[in-house]
């Protein structure tokens, strides 16, 4: 059986790694390769790195001496590889193959791709037959609409799509993908854990591994995600951006809990 994964998410804004609330409201952390080098010591399992820039600059990053600068995110992504010693999962703005193709010859393992698949659903099947389907991650952003009903958006969460996201997962999980990046938009930055409904009626949809991401708060969470929310792999980002929240204590206490998981 496949060890249950630690994944911590880091978004890029303007060339600056950022938290997130609820998808609308952002604060600046700092430079994202100095979260690289902690989490190249803190035993992660894999970096998901998501480009969140709206309208994309022609040049990614801020001008100054500590930040670089990059014309697309396959530079930044070959600039980022260079420092990372774990497996790198890479995603933001990909329009097509090709836009793949460059995030994979820059040095990512896996790319992730969202509002392509809405638009173009037979380029999941091209590149499934080009890559590898363990190569690709389908995102999943969900918001809750009223009487509880769930509805899969894209566009950082403003457009409505009007799909399911249970049925919207077996869709890609039938068209290639490899996995699904799930995200409740209502519980990320609220440090309330995971909505564990949302989270376990797609796991046990599918047969591919659902990755849990939005509203982690405390280690507990991460726990709760795996035996409650049937997640193959939990992730964060916000808990995950001050050393004293390190990801070693984060999978010491979820392998007190009795979950499997690398150390």
């Amino acid at each position: 059986m496949l060890k249950i994964r630690l994944i911590p998410v880091m978004l890029l804004r303007e060339g600056i790694l950022v938290k997130s609330y609820q998808f609308n409201r952002f604060l600046p952390v700092g430079n994202p390769l100095n979260a690289i080098r902690f989490f190249n010591q803190w035993d992660v399992d894999e970096i998901l790195f998501l480009d969140i820039t709206p309208n994309k600059p022609k040049k990614l990053g801020r001008v100054d001496d500590n930040y670089q600068r990059f014309a697309t995110l396959a530079d930044y992504t070959q600039y980022i590889a260079k420092h990372c010693f774990v497996p790198l999962t890479v995603g933001g703005g990909v329009k097509t193959i090709e836009d793949m193709r460059g995030l994979f010859n820059a040095g990512a393992d896996k790319v992730v791709i969202n509002t392509l698949v809405h638009r173009q659903p037979e380029i999941l099947q091209q590149a499934a037959a080009s890559f590898g389907r363990q190569a690709l991650v389908v995102s999943i952003d969900v918001k809750k609409k009223r009487w509880g009903k769930y509805e899969v958006v894209t566009g950082y969460g403003k457009e409505a799509t009007g799909k399911d996201p249970v049925a919207w997962a077996k869709t890609v999980e039938g068209l290639g993908a490899g996995e699904i990046f799930l995200t409740s938009m209502d519980r990320d930055g609220t440090q309330e854990g995971y909505d564990l409904k949302l989270l376990r009626q797609v796991a046990e949809a599918v047969g591919i591994p659902v990755i849990a991401s939005g509203g982690v708060g405390k280690w507990q969470d991460l726990v709760d995600g795996v035996k409650q929310g049937k997640a193959s792999a939990v992730a964060a980002a916000n808990i995950f951006h001050f050393s004293e929240m390190s990801t070693v204590y984060a999978k010491k206490y979820m392998q007190q809990k009795g979950l499997d998981v690398r150390i």
